[in-house]
């Protein structure tokens, strides 16, 4: 669990656990402020999407006391948080949340909490169906919906070229922030390759750096739009210097505009990958660019298209196979 590998860091460093502040803790927006600073303290900041989670369950749970925080507290926080419009996975997110605090809070601190209320409460709103799993996505774009995409995108004028970013999405299966978030200082140019500084990572959230190869596999030259914007940039800075919501937002626009439903900027990874499998790559060259350490979570990714074989097999295998020969050799 995140508060047994907490500790064993600490001790690893040399450090000691802290001793118990029961008297300086008296609600749950305490032990969230105290885990974070702990966290922090031995090297491991809130990122994002953890920090914006902590930060709604403060102010919803925050001024509770801690013996007012049981399983009936927390129920009746995801009966209102469901009324609210939070779906299965989302509270299923909370309630995670809220057990790791309280979970850290007692085993490192010493604090008086129930552990068990949170458990107890993911029970009974899972049988109520308001807690679950979230369910695989394979959603990918016609090939009808992209080519409208693309054409309504080059034809409107825009600050940001949305056009090349969904080419360069479906050439790299990079996320949209990490296109967004990728510098020149990133780009190897002798070895056409990127390094994606901080890769998203559920094991190894720091320190995540990866190559990815720019290749010309999937029916769009990766290679041929980073050039694009060098131009465009003067080869400072980021590569695509654009806020990544604003991408998101501009893709949905066209989207909306298209009346094409039911397709999100993260489908385009799902359909990089796609491509490469039918393409005909095996599993582990199609994890070097897509980043996956496991690759049994690619298989949600193999929902292939065998229709499309035909016209991805004109594409330049021979340049693939030398360029991934090279690669794989280092």
């Amino acid at each position: 669990m995140e508060w047994a590998r907490e500790i064993e860091h600490v001790i690893d460093q040399g450090g000691e656990i802290s001793t118990p502040l029961t008297n300086k803790v008296r609600n749950f927006g305490h032990i969230i402020d105290l885990h974070v600073a702990d966290l922090k303290e031995v090297g491991k900041p809130i990122r994002r999407s953890k920090r914006a989670v902590l930060k709604s369950l403060k102010k919803d749970l925050g001024r509770t006391q801690l013996r007012n925080l049981n399983r009936s507290t927390l129920i009746d926080y995801g009966k209102k948080r469901a009324k609210q419009g939070a779906g299965p996975v989302t509270l299923s997110v909370d309630l995670s949340y809220i057990r790791t605090v309280l979970t850290h809070a007692r085993a490192i601190h010493g604090i008086t909490v129930d552990t068990e209320c949170a458990r107890l409460a993911r029970v009974a709103l899972a049988n109520l169906g308001l807690v679950g799993r979230s369910r695989e996505r394979d959603r990918r774009p016609t090939t009808g919906e992209l080519k409208a995409l693309l054409e309504y995108f080059d034809r409107t004028p825009a600050i940001i070229p949305i056009g090349r970013i969904v080419r360069f999405a479906i050439a790299t299966a990079m996320r949209q922030e990490e296109i967004c978030t990728i510098t020149w200082d990133d780009v190897d140019f002798e070895k056409r390759v990127v390094t994606i500084q901080n890769r998203k990572d559920p094991r190894n959230k720091i320190g995540n750096h990866q190559k990815v190869p720019l290749l010309n596999l999937t029916g769009f030259d990766a290679w041929q739009y980073l050039l694009e914007q060098k131009i465009l940039t003067g080869g400072k800075g980021r590569v695509f210097p654009y806020n990544h919501r604003s991408v998101g937002t501009a893709f949905r626009r066209g989207r909306k505009k298209l009346d094409i439903e039911d397709l999100h900027f993260h489908d385009l990874r799902h359909e990089a990958t796609s491509r490469l499998f039918e393409f005909g790559l095996p599993i582990e060259k199609v994890a070097l660019v897509t980043g996956h350490k496991d690759w049994k979570m690619l298989r949600r990714y193999t929902n292939l298209k065998p229709e499309d074989l035909h016209q991805l097999q004109s594409l330049r295998q021979s340049d693939e196979t030398t360029f991934l020969a090279k690669l794989t050799s280092r």
